[in-house]
């Protein structure tokens, strides 16, 4: 979760900034900021390998969970063909085998929704972070050329009555 500590490095930066005064807008280190975005690109793709593992663990979760329940149609098929000659045995082992088979299948349904909320809560949270990060910067951004083009003006205004206390 290193993104989360250079989006919470940008926070501070920000907050700590130096005010204009008689504004709310900050003067900032631009070059500070572009180095920890830079990070954050870096980063990125690590969590995106996290994700990645994430759909790779929870396929192999699912082959295990049908290995298993494979096995243990096998098992319930074994049981069946022991017990074929009588009626009532047989009966009650379809039933079994159904049990068995609609049991593993559940418990494969449960594994797979459980796996696939888990990696949608992952990439949820860091879809939110992003879009938070990327939101702060642009607002920020905008901020700091509001506030340089304000500086312009004003020194525009000062060197103008300065050439007319020369006139």
């Amino acid at each position: 979760m290193e993104i989360f500590t250079l989006l919470e490095t940008l926070e501070d930066i920000l907050e700590k900034s130096k005010t204009v005064p008689f504004t709310n807008k900050g003067v900032i280190n631009k070059d500070e900021i572009i180095e920890i975005i830079q990070e954050i690109r870096l980063k990125l793709p690590d969590e995106l390998k996290q994700a990645k593992w994430i759909k790779e663990e929870r396929q192999r979760i699912l082959v295990e969970a049908q290995k298993e329940a494979d096995g243990i149609v096998k098992e319930a098929e074994s049981r069946i063909i022991s017990m074929i000659d009588e009626h009532e045995i047989t009966r009650k082992a379809y039933d079994q085998k159904n049990e068995i088979i609609e049991t593993a299948n559940e418990m494969s349904r449960e594994i797979t929704n459980g796996t696939k909320e888990y990696a949608d809560s992952l990439l949820s949270n860091t879809e939110k972070a992003l879009q938070t990060a990327m939101q702060n910067l642009e607002k920020n951004m905008s901020d700091a050329l509001n506030m340089m083009h304000i500086a312009l003006e004003d020194t525009i205004k000062t060197v103008q009555n300065s050439r007319k206390e020369l006139k």
